[in-house]
């Protein structure tokens, strides 16, 4: 029987054919843990009496979340990570130095690569997928299980097959196809199932863009996003080769035989796609930017960043659209690269001076703004049109507050005319 390319992940490192349903353990090849989350593993790590790390090479810390700290909280809670980052001597550790949001700067390290089984304490960890790897997140005891033993458990998931046909219209991005799957089958409608996308319109995609649209395939409730890596993945790999001097392990490539079994098919032809807003409250409350035109949306505060959207593809989308503008008086626009390497580099090319001459905020990589932690809370009945990945109620600040997802265009486009606006006019 034929194999999904999950499937075939899970077989390779269980060493036989295994499928959907199946329960199985197996090796991790990289963990990662947060600011936030990690100290509850480290918790639980110690409670099990554990005095060693199974593979400390395969454990990565990043502190994204409240970094620098907002508060003795967090700065408290920051130490815990440090702490134990010192005393095991892990290299894999990043912190104010070297900072970046996770899931962008793993691949960008090179410490994520096709083929692997990767586990994180953070629900976006499913951004890992776009590699061809699988990806999923899990809870901080899960962690610390993975710390102790190198291994977890796993219930194969069923798989969707999610197939785009042609080639996207213009000004539809990653983010645009997630979202509109999203609008589709709901924020349940993948629950503990794999989202495997393909078809010819992911060939029109870069890396960033399929980060984008892996990173949200929990929004539809599923285990893991992925797609089959082609030549922009492996030409992908190759700059992270040469960017760092080498890969952590060298990447292996599964692809779904044809014969695969899926629980569902579905196919969007994105060549009549266009930009999509989600309303409040959920990430499936998706509309074409033609029908949120009509609803005359004004907003206090655009968001581009996050680990949806900080990539360098999005700071440039912005600044090509602010250039020579300036934001509309009534609107605060910040900006959040994923990793310094992406500020850096959106600075040389002048990305950032754009930015700033247009009247946007740039802040240091963070999760902050879009977990409604810090670096751009929103007060009470303000609305936000954000490229972040959540809109629940409360997500970024007041719970009376708004926030509409979209891409950067849409985002920075409307940050100029004061209102959701079309970035394609």
């Amino acid at each position: 029987m034929g194999q999904t390319i999950t499937e075939k992940i899970f077989s390779a490192h269980c060493n036989q054919a295994v499928y959907a349903d199946e329960i199985i353990q197996t090796n991790i090849d990289m963990v990662i843990g947060n600011d936030i989350t990690t100290p509850l593993s480290i918790k639980a790590f110690r409670a099990a009496g554990a005095k060693s790390m199974a593979k400390p090479d395969n454990f990565c810390i990043v502190m994204d979340h409240f970094i620098p700290a907002k508060d003795i909280a967090s700065a408290n809670q920051a130490r815990i990570s440090r702490d134990f980052a010192k005393e095991f001597g892990l290299k894999n550790y990043f912190d104010e130095r070297d900072m970046g949001i996770e899931h962008a700067l793993l691949p960008e390290k090179g410490l994520v690569v096709s083929g692997d089984v990767i586990i994180g304490a953070d629900s976006h960890t499913c951004t890992h997928g776009a590699l061809g790897a699988f990806s999923t997140g899990m809870g901080s005891t899960d962690l610390a299980y993975a710390m102790i033993t190198g291994k977890n458990w796993f219930k194969i998931p069923h798989s969707i097959k999610v197939e785009f046909i042609g080639k996207p219209a213009d000004g539809v991005y990653g983010k645009d196809l997630i979202l509109e799957v999203i609008r589709q089958i709901g924020v349940d409608g993948a629950l503990y199932q794999a989202l495997e996308f393909c078809g010819e319109g992911i060939a029109y995609m870069s890396m960033d863009d399929r980060f984008s649209l892996c990173n949200m395939a929990i929004e539809a409730g599923a285990k893991n996003g992925i797609i089959a890596a082609d030549e922009i993945t492996k030409e992908f790999l190759k700059g992270t080769r040469e960017a760092n001097g080498n890969l952590r392990t060298e990447p292996k490539y599964y692809y779904s035989d044809e014969d695969a079994q899926y629980s569902r098919v579905l196919k969007i032809d994105v060549s009549k796609l266009e930009p999509i807003v989600a309303y409040p409250f959920l990430p499936s409350n998706g509309k074409s930017i033609t029908e949120a035109l009509k609803d005359e949306l004004k907003i206090d505060q655009a968001f581009i960043g996050s680990c949806t959207n900080g990539r360098l593809s999005d700071l440039k989308i912005a600044s090509e659209i602010l250039k020579g503008k300036k934001i509309h008086p009534d609107v605060r626009l910040i900006v959040t690269p994923g990793t310094q390497k992406i500020y850096k580099q959106a600075q040389e090319l002048g990305y950032i001076d754009i930015l700033l001459e247009a009247g946007a905020l740039v802040s240091n990589p963070t999760c902050g703004a879009c977990l409604g932690g810090y670096m751009g809370i929103l007060g009470d009945n303000e609305r936000c049109i954000s490229t972040t990945n959540r809109n629940f109620v409360g997500r970024m600040g007041a719970r009376s507050s708004e926030v509409y997802l979209a891409n950067s265009a849409v985002v920075a486009i409307s940050a100029i005319e004061g209102k959701i606006s079309d970035p394609r006019k």
